[in-house]
């Protein structure tokens, strides 16, 4: 770990107990660049310019990564399928960027096997899929060992046994990353607080203001929990909103009214226990309607998505429909059909919204996933499309044009992106990779194991904090004379660390992006709630009142995910 991290992280810099003092220094100053919006994409950006030495801020309207960049089916992938659609650019850079993630982020980016069902009449019939696996290799830049494996009809069975066999022709194996969407986020935007940017979530852009220029020279921001208003100066403004894009565009009195919109899609994933769906790897297959879904084992359950459909409805809570879950159990049981998977199997879910650029006469599954970047009048610089795995790249292209404007204003130098040599927070291993977390995770069991924590336990702290696992660790050995029971010590070590490190400022924070339990161990939550949310009203400075209402307030959230509208989905 760089030193300049370690020693930010050891100040306790980005501790939630810290914002009232964060808020004062984004009021008091004038930045070279405000990032709005605190996804994958302005966390790449607000890392990218303060790494470039940029006097960087950025504000988010709810938590850090609440919107999108939570809600992904949850992997660094190559994009095989925009073979398909002859997006090679897309394919090759996004490929080659797994690699670069994988090592920044080795606990957060990690290879599995993937398995592609060949069917008869399928998207992809077996020459196609072998030449395709094989030009995604080379596109993808695929080390030696993770090269694509093509499989006969008795082999693909004997891998998955739960495949339908009468339409199976065979299937192809190959490498796909897995992540953890939210946290990928959360760790870049430490890692950007670490080289001096200022992150600030639960904070509204609301007004831009204009200088006699008619530049945008400071935005009044709304901060959602105290209810203050201030403003922040700054000589240039990305608008980096993700679905809220062309909301935070309208308020811009110079941008024109442009063609270029965003076309919202939903993606629905459900949830269901390993048991009823005991895949033995990652499945990416056929449905009827001609599209492809995921299925991923993973953490003690199994989630399948995802759906692709025109949305309109409310940005901030997109709904699974009963018709969203009926269309995944229903394909999922077409190419599985041992399993008879129905919707009382669903134990959690979870709707997202891309945010991609409208193309007339396209359907949701045609649209491009590329990014373009918008520049109005005022100045205000806008990135909307692209996917999760190109976050970086999409970052430097932002940050390259905030540069080279700040050049020509200001004299500011022009620095390249070097962020592919940057290490995010937690992913400070020796000698890098997979085999470097396996090290982690046995150092941490040598300590875990006589304290009774499970396997499960060492893996889940892990690959969710990486090399900062030993401070949870260590935490509960602080905790223990005082709290006997080791579950409980945990629990408090873990909310201990995501408020002091991770600005963590509410249960939803806490069990959704910081943890992800709200989505994979739903059934195991009941019993954490009450002390979880009496920990962290503790540690806000505040009482019985604060815990019941944090409760109140993810009760709606831990309803949500089971609560399916009958509104039918708009197709």
């Amino acid at each position: 770990m760089p030193i300049l991290l370690r020693n930010l992280l050891d100040m306790k810099i980005f501790s939630a107990g810290l914002r009232a003092a964060m808020i004062a220094g984004l009021a008091g100053e004038t930045f070279d660049l405000l990032v709005i919006g605190g996804g994958i994409t302005g966390a790449g950006i607000a890392l990218d310019a303060a790494s470039r030495g940029l006097k960087t801020a950025l504000i988010e309207m709810q938590d850090f990564a609440a919107g999108t960049s939570s809600r992904s089916t949850k992997l660094i992938h190559g994009g095989l399928r925009y073979l398909k659609q002859m997006e090679v650019g897309l394919v090759m850079e996004t490929g080659r960027e797994r690699e670069v993630l994988h090592r920044n982020a080795p606990h957060l980016v990690v290879p599995e096997k993937m398995l592609l069902p060949l069917v008869k009449d399928g998207t992809y019939g077996p020459l196609a899929t072998s030449f395709g696996l094989w030009v995604y290799d080379v596109l993808a830049g695929v080390k030696d060992g993770e090269q694509r494996v093509m499989l006969t009809k008795d082999q693909a069975i004997a891998q998955e046994p739960l495949i339908r066999q009468d339409i199976l022709e065979g299937a192809g194996l190959y490498i796909e990353y897995r992540t953890d969407d939210a946290r990928l986020t959360i760790e870049t935007i430490k890692t950007a607080v670490a080289h001096g940017a200022v992150c600030l979530s639960y904070a509204k852009a609301v007004e831009f203001e204009y200088n006699e220029r008619g530049k945008i020279s400071a935005t009044q921001v709304h901060d959602q929990i105290s209810g203050q208003t201030f403003a922040i100066k700054a000589r240039k403004t990305v608008n980096a909103a993700g679905p809220w894009v062309d909301k935070v565009r309208e308020k811009d009195s110079t941008a024109p009214n442009s063609n270029k919109h965003l076309h919202l899609t939903k993606g629905v994933h459900i949830v269901v226990p390993f048991e009823r769906f005991p895949a033995r790897q990652a499945l990416y297959f056929d449905v009827p309607d001609g599209r492809m879904l995921f299925a991923i084992p993973r953490q003690g359950i199994t989630y399948l998505g995802t759906t692709d459909t025109t949305y309109q409805g409310d940005i901030q809570q997109p709904q699974t429909t009963e018709m969203d879950v009926s269309y995944l159990l229903r394909s999922a049981n077409w190419m599985f059909p041992s399993l008879h998977l129905g919707p009382k199997d669903v134990i959690s879910s979870w709707a997202g919204l891309r945010p991609l650029i409208h193309e007339q006469g396209k359907s949701p599954s045609e649209l491009s996933r590329k990014d373009e970047i918008f520049i109005s009048e005022g100045g205000l610089i806008s990135i909307a499309g692209g996917k999760l795995t190109g976050y970086r790249k999409m970052a430097a292209r932002v940050v390259d044009k905030v540069v080279r404007k700040l050049h020509k204003r200001y004299g500011t130098p022009e620095k390249e992106s070097f962020t592919q040599q940057i290490p995010l927070c937690g992913g400070d291993f020796a000698g890098g990779g997979s085999e470097a977390v396996k090290v982690l995770l046995a150092s941490l069991a040598v300590v875990a194991q006589p304290l009774g924590l499970s396997t499960q336990y060492v893996e889940f702290l892990g690959f969710n904090f990486g090399s900062n696992a030993p401070l949870i660790l260590n935490k509960i050995l602080e905790l223990r004379p005082a709290e006997p029971n080791t579950d409980s010590a945990a629990l408090k070590a873990e909310i201990w660390y995501c408020f002091h490190y991770e600005h963590v400022q509410n249960l939803a924070d806490f069990f959704i992006r910081r943890t992800g339990r709200l989505y994979f161990q739903r059934d195991r939550l009941t019993p954490m709630l009450r002390p979880a949310a009496e920990e962290l009203a503790n540690l806000l400075a505040g009482g019985p009142a604060l815990a019941d209402q944090m409760l109140a307030e993810f009760d709606r959230e831990y309803q949500a995910v089971l609560n399916f509208a009958q509104v039918p989905a708009l197709a």
